[in-house]
């Protein structure tokens, strides 16, 4: 009896698999790697904090040109993949007419770890108007530079930038197996959750 209830079992699993019509993307999913950051607090010009991988400089200040944004880059593979190279992404981006994260940056509770909000737009993609920065092959990397640099580089005049505008760096990463990952969903990077990954970080104008 036993017998043919574990038949009838398996006959019922086929006939519901052969009546399947759709193949979804997630049913083939795989392991990945994902880019980490670690922003240099001490050199933003406003006070930030860590967990919000966000800096800031000082847009009403005389030295802003000068002003220094460091952060370091380096991957983590959790065992399952790594990392070849990584090609980093630099865009400039108007503030967003409503919507913009509070300063000074709220944490998530009283003595919180994490900010209250994302600091930037998710899903991380990389855009039209995102150029290529670097493409980085020995880990970890910083990179130290200064508001005219970055000004420089994205073709943005200084004195037409405007509270809550920023910079924003975007990872790609191209895996040893011949993967490239080159977007990333909120369930991975999103600072405000404390999140695995971090796929973007970025430099704000705030006055003080």
């Amino acid at each position: 009896m036993r017998a043919i209830l574990i038949c009838c079992s398996l006959l019922g699993l086929i006939a519901l698999d052969s009546c399947k019509t759709e193949n979804y993307v997630w049913e083939n999913w795989s392991y990945t790697a994902v880019p980490l950051v670690a922003v240099n607090t001490t050199k933003s010009a406003l006070p930030t904090v860590s967990t919000a991988n966000t800096s800031f400089f000082a847009l009403n200040d005389a030295d802003l040109p000068n002003q220094v944004f460091e952060y370091t880059l380096r991957w983590e593979g959790f065992g399952k993949a790594e990392v070849n190279s990584i090609d980093v992404y630099l865009g400039f981006n108007k503030a967003a007419a409503t919507g913009n994260p509070a300063y000074p940056i709220v944490l998530s509770q009283p003595g919180g770890l994490y900010p209250s909000v994302t600091q930037f737009p998710l899903p991380s993609r990389v855009g039209a108007t995102d150029k290529l920065y670097e493409t980085v092959t020995q880990f970890p990397k910083t990179f130290t530079v200064t508001a005219a640099q970055l000004a420089a580089f994205t073709g943005v005049n200084l004195s037409t930038v405007a509270q809550n505008d920023y910079f924003l760096f975007k990872f790609i990463l191209n895996l040893k197996d011949g993967r490239r990952i080159a977007g990333f969903q909120e369930n991975v990077c999103d600072e405000a959750r404390g999140e695995v990954g971090d796929c973007r970080v970025g430099v704000r104008f705030r006055r003080r």
